[in-house]
């Protein structure tokens, strides 16, 4: 039997070469890490990649061999040591997968690839890669490589014997290209000679000509044809090994939508993992898209339920002044229609630029798969222009599910009756997806990655209203999420894919759950905040408006509670606001940067962190910092209470102030949480904690704003937040552990409370679909806290309990019948309740 998945723990895994210190964290590190984690409560590790990646990644996605489990982790004994640990401890392995694409960074380091480069269409590797060989290419029917820095530099090729692999090669500075057999006498030749007779053509970079479908538009990754049987059994060996081992319980696949057929893919992964493993895709869905029921999965890897539980927690009041404020600072409201104008422009940039590429090669597919001439009418300005404005338009990642069908259909038909002379290239266009052939599949990916590109890179680095919404998945239009939508979508997830995955954090988030947090709870203060940024943009102005407002938030998102500003933080926020500019790409990009802008940017950042507004930010985050913990808190309980499997990433059960990758990809310090839960196993009374805390502060125990459950209320959480975040894990974690019928496949409902700010209570209660009514779990926590003690507290509010006795287990504090809601949140922000009749 399978080892039942209550709730993972993300570790990311990398080797000695990933990190210049040389520290690694491989199978080793984390198997010392085990006893911790059991005790934590969790169920299984789900490990970042494993299989052989390049030795200097820091995330292992760029897999050059997936045939071998990665030597610098550890290694296939490395790995079963890992596994042998885990299963002594009664933990499981949840693996991660990479099926659409390998690293070319590297040729020599990919056997496959490196193969392909020597011997073109004839080596047998050929076709696993998705490669354009027809003579229209642009490479003349090579396999092109944007690797030139400039036009004509083949003649700074050298020949030369590579000692590494023993074979001669062509080296373009530290660029290595394999030599084929019979194309040269020695080293003596011209090496321009020898690279002509070679089956792959190096382009100028700028020229836009790549010969093989990329990982969105990143060259170095190139995709693989899944599609094929023999390349999914050769890629899946090991995966079959570890299964056959009984070594893993799961596997996340890592971006399914690149592929050809996601579909029938899953089948085939379905069949080679067994009915009884956990799979889950990384499947990005629109507010409004559903996952096709026909997918045989547990679900998606949570980023849907990331938009909930952050939303549920916005004050939606604020929305017109926070709109104001953008307005005000970047020229755009960024409310839902400028946000889908922004999308929709920005896509069409990334189509005809970055990846211009894949539309050239759509289309010369849509082309080739019509079966008459009427197309030869179209230009291909115009066709090529039509598919941009096309995928720019598609309002989802790919419209090729079924559950989706109409999508596409709807949308030709808007722009055929916008754009009347466009109608023929349309026509053009459909007639080709209707064939179901090279173009339908292109169509599909071409759309995944544009969307990819022009929102999560683009548009999410640009807008500035309220930027906790702009992660993967997230709607930034839609300001927050309201208790009837949290509740239903919950009740949708508990329903149809309770076995889900829900995560607040993963190596993807442009920032940590705890930085969304802070971050959100700006909008329970909108008029402060925006006195607050007339203040520094009066006082400290930046290189760009709506830059500066942008990295405003960010910067607040991770300001230390007591002010003190270190050169780690400075460094972090150096390197984060390069990448956000060079993503939103207004000033400066990655690839043509603008030294003078990045400098006048980290000039600004410095003068924030260290000049004349630093006192007033401190000063003004020290509210936002003590309800943000509250939030924090409950956000965490609800995640971790709520329907689906919840994942938690490393480190993330203390508070962490982690922004976008490298950055959340720090080492965890887990002798400090190993530590900090010894003590809270060894009991800790929070009564009494509360109450020193409060007597600290200098308030009377028992006085009205301290007991009712708002801001300024929990001091002790501020003072020991650590544990309180790491103390919620623990217990709703045993819980999952002790009742898991509760919890996977267990029955839903919303809780309210009764009476004065009764709104401020967001709540669930989970129990046996044996038995609709017989709750078992209750999960109550307060929300918009500052606006609640400007209403004065919980006042007469009530919470109605369900008959019995209801054990807190966070307290360990009994309720029953009718409560007020102050005295159920006298000591946390959040409570835990559990029926004395599930009690042990």
């Amino acid at each position: 039997m399978r080892r039942p998945i209550t709730a993972t723990y993300r570790l990311q895994l990398r080797g000695p070469k990933a990190d210049p210190s040389g520290r690694a964290f491989g199978f080793a590190e984390a198997a010392e890490q085990i006893p911790y984690l059991a005790s934590l409560g969790i169920s299984h590790l789900y490990l970042s990649p494993v299989l052989t990646a390049v030795p200097h990644s820091n995330h292992n996605y760029d897999v050059t061999d997936p045939t071998e489990i990665n030597p610098e982790l550890g290694g296939l004994e490395g790995f079963r040591e890992l596994a042998k640990a885990a299963h002594s401890a009664g933990l499981g392995l949840i693996m991660d997968i990479v099926p659409n694409h390998m690293s070319v960074e590297i040729p020599k380091l990919n056997r496959w690839f490196w193969d392909v480069l020597k011997n073109g269409q004839d080596s047998d590797f050929e076709l696993y890669f998705d490669i354009d060989w027809h003579d229209d290419n642009g490479a003349g029917g090579k396999l092109g490589l944007p690797i030139l820095g400039e036009p004509g530099d083949e003649e700074k090729l050298v020949l030369r014997h590579d000692e590494e692999i023993d074979e001669p090669v062509l080296s373009y500075y530290d660029n290595d290209f394999p030599v084929r057999e019979g194309t040269f006498d020695s080293l003596d030749d011209d090496p321009v000679k020898v690279y002509d007779r070679q089956h792959y053509r190096l382009m100028y970079w700028r020229d836009g000509v790549i010969s093989y479908r990329r990982f969105f538009s990143v060259n170095t990754l190139a995709g693989i044809r899944q599609e094929d049987p023999m390349v999914f059994e050769h890629t899946h060996r090991m995966l079959r090994q570890l299964i056959n081992e009984d070594l893993i319980d799961g596997v996340r696949v890592d971006h399914p939508d690149g592929l050809a057929d996601p579909f029938s893919y899953l089948h085939r992964l379905r069949e080679l993992v067994g009915p009884d493993r956990w799979l889950l895709v990384e499947k990005i869905l629109s507010v409004t898209e559903p996952l096709d029921p026909r997918l045989d999965v547990e679900g998606t890897t949570g980023y849907d339920a990331l938009r909930e539980l952050d939303g549920v927690f916005i004050s939606r009041e604020a929305e017109d002044h926070m709109s104001i404020l953008a307005l005000q600072q970047s020229g755009w409201t960024w409310d839902e229609t400028a946000f889908e104008a922004t999308e929709q422009q920005l896509k069409r940039d990334v189509a005809a630029t970055e990846l211009g590429a894949e539309v050239a090669r759509l289309a010369r597919a849509i082309r080739r798969d019509n079966f008459s001439t009427a197309g030869n009418t179209v230009s291909e300005e115009d066709l090529v222009n039509t598919i941009v404005d096309l995928v720019a338009e598609i309002p989802v990642y790919r419209a090729d599910y079924l559950s989706l069908s109409r999508v596409t259909a709807t949308v030709v038909a808007e722009m055929t009756r916008r754009y009347p002379s466009r109608r023929d290239a349309l026509d053009l266009i459909s007639a080709a997806l209707i064939e179901g052939k090279e173009a339908k599949i292109r169509f599909a990916q071409v759309c995944g990655a544009v969307m990819a590109k022009g929102v999560e890179d683009t548009t999410f680095y640009r807008a500035s209203r309220l930027i906790a919404l702009q992660e993967v998945g997230g709607a930034p239009g839609r300001f927050g999420v309201s208790a009837a939508e949290f509740h239903l979508n919950q009740n949708e997830r508990a329903t149809l894919w309770p076995r889900a995955m829900t995560t607040l954090s993963t190596h993807d988030t442009k920032r940590s759950e705890d930085v969304r947090a802070r971050i959100i709870e700006l909008t329970e203060a909108p008029s402060d905040f925006a006195e607050l940024v007339r203040k520094v943009t009066t006082r400290v102005p930046a290189p760009d408006p709506a830059t500066g407002h942008f990295l405003l938030q960010n910067i607040l998102g991770v300001w230390p509670a007591n002010g003190e500003i270190d050169d780690n933080l400075r460094e972090r926020l150096h390197e984060y606001a390069l990448k956000a500019i060079r993503e939103a790409g207004l000033k400066t990009t990655w690839t043509d940067q603008d030294e003078q802008f990045e400098q006048a940017v980290l000039d600004w950042v410095d003068t924030i962190l260290d000049g004349p507004v630093t006192s007033v930010i401190t000063e003004f985050m020290e509210p936002i910092t003590t309800a943000t913990n509250q939030i924090v808190l409950g956000r965490k309980l609800l995640q971790l209470i709520g329907a689906g499997i919840p994942d938690i990433y490393q480190g993330q059960e203390f508070f962490d102030d982690s922004l976008v990758d490298p950055d959340n990809r720090r080492f965890v310090d887990y002798t400090a949480r190993s530590q900090s839960l010894d003590m809270l196993t060894g009991g800790i009374d929070w009564a009494q904690i509360a109450a020193d805390a409060r007597a600290e502060a200098g308030a009377e125990d028992n006085a009205e704003p301290l007991a009712a459950g708002h801001l300024g209320g929990y001091p002790h959480v501020d003072k020991h937040g650590n544990w309180a975040k790491q103390h919620i894990t623990h217990q709703a974690l045993k819980l999952r552990r002790e009742l898991p019928d509760l919890f996977v496949g267990g029955s839903y409902q919303a809780v309210f409370a009764e009476g004065t700010c009764s709104g401020h209570l967001v709540g669930m209660a989970r129990g046996e679909t044996s038995a609709q009514d017989a709750v078992g779990v209750i999960a109550v926590t307060t929300r918009r806290p500052q606006v609640l003690d400007q209403r004065g507290g919980w006042g007469q509010a009530t919470l109605t309990l369900p008959a019995g006795e209801w054990v807190d287990r966070l307290t360990g504090r009994s309720f029953s019948g009718e409560v007020p809601v102050a005295e159920v949140f006298e000591i946390f922000p959040t409570a835990l309740l559990v029926s004395s009749d599930y009690e042990r």
